[in-house]
């Protein structure tokens, strides 16, 4: 479960593990800074959630009294950053491999929120925590839990000369994953188990830097 969830929405939505299938829809985009020597920068994610659960934000926070779906200036200053407020732990989805080896990312800077027809978006950045060459790093982005589904298909802009090849994941064999899991888990234990399928069903890109 993504660890900002707001507390009406877990209310809400309730335990998820049994069934291990998605509650929260986001379709995202990345745009992942690269340097014209091939270094990589920082990668900026933008979220557009799905509406019901935009709604529930709006409820959440009290936004949207006229329920027509767009917020005033006031209402919005009041989302903004709504969803960068990680608990530790937490490590904003997005996963970066260099040859196996994890890329550690430093904390997100809010870039936009807006509201249209109901539907959240915003986007952050993300810089690395150490230098990285760009050529061979691999994003996905998902929750192990699979509680919140991310699809990316809002677009992917890899800048400093370099291409991202993306690969969507292979579903049979995902779904396959979460029933090998459920099987495994004791029945007195499904209520509160959340299987890590989550990665199984994510998008891989991978970057390219010249020859």
């Amino acid at each position: 479960m993504k660890q900002f969830l707001p507390i009406l929405v877990a209310i809400a939505l309730g335990p998820s593990g049994v069934s291990a299938h998605p509650h929260i829809f986001v379709d995202t985009a990345l745009k992942v800074l690269v340097t014209d020597d091939g270094q990589l920068e920082a990668v900026e994610v933008t979220w557009a959630y799905d509406e019901f659960y935009s709604l529930l934000i709006f409820e959440d926070l009290g936004l949207d009294a006229d329920f027509d779906g767009e917020l005033t200036s006031e209402e919005l200053a009041k989302l903004q950053g709504f969803d960068l407020q990680w608990s530790e732990g937490f490590d904003g989805d997005i996963y970066l491999t260099q040859g196996g080896k994890a890329l550690a990312l430093n904390g997100a800077e809010h870039l936009m929120t807006n509201v249209s027809g109901g539907q959240i978006t915003t986007r952050h950045r993300r810089t690395l925590l150490e230098p990285s060459l760009a050529n061979g790093v691999v994003f996905k982005a998902y929750d192990p839990t699979y509680y919140t589904a991310y699809t990316l298909n809002q677009g992917l802009e890899v800048t400093g000369g370099c291409t991202g090849e993306t690969t969507p994941p292979d579903l049979i064999a995902a779904y396959d994953k979460v029933e090998e899991l459920l099987y495994a888990t004791p029945v007195d234990q499904t209520e509160n188990a959340y299987p890590e399928v989550g990665e199984a069903f994510a998008d891989t890109v991978r970057l390219s830097c010249g020859e």
